[in-house]
């Protein structure tokens, strides 16, 4: 029987991105899109009919977050996380990647120190950069495929003057679900040196049991927590085009700052549709997010068996998180740039190049595995097709 997450929408000349944007970025219009990390599922029902609803009403003016905005996140960071947020710690923003910019520039000066762990999410790097900050790596070890932290290279890094820390949380690309006493020593060396932690947890309700996120402002000391969590329904709900997240700050002179840094920068309000989205996909979509949780691990298990068996030398990191793969492509002793080009005129598949989470993401290539099976299926062939003669 066919599941409503089987059913393909045609996402081209929508202005996808991830559709339209292939010739853009990879040079070619016929390429299967599975790079960006946006879902080929329609967002939940009563998230698509508030929307609705507001269109037919058909006045876009000015809009503003509510107490009812407020407590849509409370309740579900309650909830789903067991963490409980006070509404006063919120402060809204259209993305997060906009948010750690703006954290960046209200609470470190031009060539501090910001520390992060790579392979990572690339927007970390830029952010750092573009805000003429110096960059620090606190590499990631790769483990019986999967990721594990280096606590002693990163405490070594942490007291050599670093101002703040960006955690990716779950990880991407590589899926991982940090556990508690993970977190805890993370949480433990920042309040040690003194470093501001930012904790971007975009991903946080896309896990996999029996892994369990943990946000790491729980673990905290209330008052005197330096750590800023990022939060979005984006990624949860596929929502990213509504461009509406939130960071929850507890540290009063910390999120005073920050605020001050956004309105510096013009920023007043989330967009209407994107406050009605955001209200109603954490107040509304809990039993939606349940029914994807199970159709994303069936595609993850899929994809993992079809890699091992069709393709013996590559290594998959499954995810305990995300819908994305973490792909260890360096057995078919290629290099990244031919790897791409097999990719690319071979399979027809536009996937993302592991070099775009920095040198240690060198050999590896990441999968989105948030589309219904027919499109993955196409996906994988294509993979097998790019790398099947070698």
């Amino acid at each position: 029987m066919r599941q409503p997450f089987d059913y393909i929408t045609n996402r081209k000349q929508t202005h996808s991105v991830k559709w339209d944007g292939v010739q853009t970025f990879f040079g070619s219009d016929d390429l299967l899109p599975m790079w960006v990390a946006d879902m080929d599922f329609q967002a939940p029902a009563p998230v698509r009919q508030a929307l609705q609803k507001a269109v037919d009403h058909g006045i876009f003016g000015y809009a503003m977050t509510t107490n009812e905005t407020n407590e849509t996140i409370v309740n579900w960071m309650q909830k789903r996380h067991g963490w409980k947020i006070e509404s006063e710690w919120l402060v809204y923003s259209p993305g997060i990647v906009f948010a750690i910019s703006m954290a960046i520039q209200a609470l470190t000066e031009p060539q501090d120190a910001v520390l992060i762990q790579t392979p990572v999410y690339a927007p970390f790097f830029n952010m750092i950069k573009q805000n003429e900050r110096t960059l620090i790596e606190n590499p990631l070890v790769l483990q019986n495929e999967r990721y594990i932290m280096d606590f002693e290279d990163l405490e070594e890094k942490l007291k050599q003057n670093v101002k703040m820390m960006i955690l990716c949380s779950p990880h991407n690309p590589g899926g991982r679900v940090w556990t508690k006493e993970e977190l805890e020593n993370v949480y433990r060396l920042c309040q040690k040196y003194d470093v501001i932690l930012l904790s971007d947890e975009i991903h946080a309700d896309l896990v996999h049991k029996p892994h369990v996120h943990i946000p790491i402002s729980s673990l905290s000391h209330r008052d005197s927590s330096k750590v800023i969590t990022f939060i979005s329904p984006s990624k949860t709900f596929n929502l990213a085009g509504l461009q509406a997240s939130a960071a929850i700050i507890e540290h009063k002179e910390i999120r005073e700052a920050f605020t001050r840094m956004q309105q510096k920068q013009g920023f007043f309000s989330l967009n209407a549709l994107g406050i009605i989205g955001l209200e109603a996909a954490y107040r509304d979509g809990e039993e939606w997010l349940e029914h994807l949780l199970a159709y994303l691990q069936d595609n993850i298990q899929y994809a993992s068996r079809f890699i091992r068996e069709r393709l013996p030398k590559l290594k998959v990191m499954e995810p305990e998180g995300t819908y994305l793969i973490w792909i260890d492509c360096r057995g078919l002793g290629l290099s990244d740039a031919r790897i791409r080009t097999l990719l690319l005129e071979q399979g027809k598949i536009a996937l993302e190049p592991g070099t775009k989470y920095g040198q240690y993401g060198s050999g590896f290539v990441r999968l989105n595995i948030g589309c219904p099976r027919e499109l993955l299926e196409d996906g994988l062939e294509r993979l097998y097709q790019s790398f099947s003669p070698i």
